[in-house]
C-alpha cells in the first residue's frame, strides 16, 4: 500500500472510530438522562391493578419523552406490603400499592374509608375519591414520609367461607374471619357477630387450608387470583365495604423529582385510574364466572340486615370530630 493510500485509510479509520465513539457517548448520555422509579407490590401480573401500573409506566415514558420511567416488581418480589411501605419511608423504594385500610396506621383520616356501607353507589365512591376529599386523604400521610398519588378501584368486599354460607349476620357467629390489620375492619366484623383475626395476605391461603381461620372477606378478583376459591366454596356478596387501593410514593423520592417530573408522574397515575376502573369491572364479571364454574356457591344476602347491624359503628364516631366531619361531607357529596 502506498504512503498516500495508507494515510487516507488511517484517516478514514480514525473518522469512523470517532463517529462510533460520539454515538456511543450520546447513547450513554441518554441512558443517564433516564430516571427510573422502582415500584413494588404483592399482586399477580394478571391482576387489573398491575395491568394499570403497566399502562402507567408506558404513559410516563411517553409523556416524559423517555426521561422518566418505572420498573415494576410484582408478586411480592421486594418483600411484603409492610416491608415495601418501610422501604418507601427511607427512600430505598419509590412506589407501592396498599389497601387504604393499611394507611390507617399512618393517618387516622383513612379510617373513614373503611366504614361499612359508606358509599351509596360505585359512582358516588368515585366522585369522593376523585374530588377534594380524596386529595386531602392522599396528602394526609406526608408527615409519615408517604404521599398518595391516586386511588384504584378495589371493588366491594364480601365474605367467603369454608364450611357454610353467610346469608344473615347470625351466620358469622363463632367464625374466625381474617381481616386486614385495620381497626375499622375489626370493628365491622365484631359488629356483625364474627371473630376478627388479623393476618397478612400472604399467610391467608395456608391459614384457610389449615383451619386457622374459617373465612375471609375480599373482592371477587382477589378471591379468584389468590386461589382462595379452592378452599372456600361459599361466597356471599353482602358488599359490606368498598375500601380502595392507594398508589403511594415515598416523600423522599417525590421531593427529589423536579416539578416537571412530578407533573408527568401525577398525570400518568391519573390516566391509569381510568384504565384500572375499566379493567376492574371486566375482572369482577370474569372472576365470578370462573369461581362459580369451579364449584363456589354465590349467595346474594339481604344487605339491609347487615347495614342494620353496623349502625352502631357510625354512632361511635360521632364523638370523633374529624372522622365525623368526613362522614358528613361524604354523605353530602352528590
Amino acid at each position: 500500500m502506498s504512503l498516500i493510500k495508507h494515510k487516507k485509510f488511517h484517516t478514514g479509520l480514525v473518522t469512523l472510530l470517532s463517529v462510533f465513539l460520539v454515538i456511543s457517548m450520546n447513547q450513554c448520555a441518554l441512558k443517564k438522562e433516564t430516571k427510573t422509579l422502582k415500584l413494588a407490590h404483592g399482586l399477580p401480573t394478571d391482576h387489573p391493578v398491575h395491568k394499570a401500573m403497566v399502562f402507567m409506566k408506558k404513559r410516563l415514558t411517553e409523556i416524559s419523552g423517555g426521561k422518566l420511567t418505572i420498573q415494576i416488581y410484582p408478586g411480592g418480589q421486594l418483600g411484603s406490603e409492610q416491608q415495601n411501605v418501610e422501604l418507601l419511608q427511607i427512600g430505598s423504594l419509590a412506589m407501592t400499592k396498599v389497601s387504604a385500610a393499611i394507611m390507617e396506621s399512618f393517618s387516622e383520616d383513612y379510617k373513614v374509608l373503611g366504614l361499612p356501607y359508606l358509599f351509596r353507589s360505585k359512582e358516588h365512591g368515585f366522585k369522593v375519591m376523585d374530588g377534594e376529599i380524596g386529595r386531602e386523604l392522599l396528602l394526609s400521610t406526608q408527615k409519615k414520609w408517604l404521599r398518595g398519588l391516586c386511588f384504584y378501584d378495589a371493588g366491594s368486599r364480601s365474605f367467603y367461607t369454608i364450611s357454610r354460607p353467610i346469608v344473615t349476620p347470625d351466620d358469622l357467629k363463632g367464625l374466625k374471619i381474617r381481616v386486614m390489620k385495620s381497626k375499622m375492619a375489626m370493628e365491622m366484623v365484631q359488629a356483625l357477630g364474627g371473630s376478627p383475626t388479623p393476618l397478612s395476605w400472604g399467610e391467608l391461603y395456608t391459614a384457610l387450608q389449615s383451619g386457622v381461620v374459617d373465612g375471609a372477606e375480599n373482592n371477587p378478583p382477589s378471591f379468584y387470583t389468590s386461589h382462595h376459591y379452592e378452599v372456600c366454596k361459599f361466597y356471599s356478596l353482602d358488599e359490606h365495604s368498598a375500601v380502595p387501593d392507594v398508589l403511594i410514593i415515598g416523600k423522599t423520592v417525590w421531593d427529589r423529582l423536579t416539578e416537571q417530573e412530578q407533573k408527568w408522574l401525577q398525570q400518568a397515575a391519573n390516566e391509569s385510574v381510568i384504565i384500572e376502573r375499566k379493567l376492574w369491572a371486566e375482572s369482577v364479571k370474569e372472576s365470578l364466572r370462573i369461581v362459580q364454574e369451579a364449584g363456589v356457591k354465590i349467595n346474594y344476602p339481604d344487605k339491609n340486615l347487615f347495614q342494620e347491624k353496623v349502625k352502631g359503628i357510625y354512632e361511635g364516631y360521632k364523638s370523633n370530630e374529624r372522622i365525623n366531619s368526613y362522614i358528613q361531607r361524604i354523605q353530602a357529596t352528590k
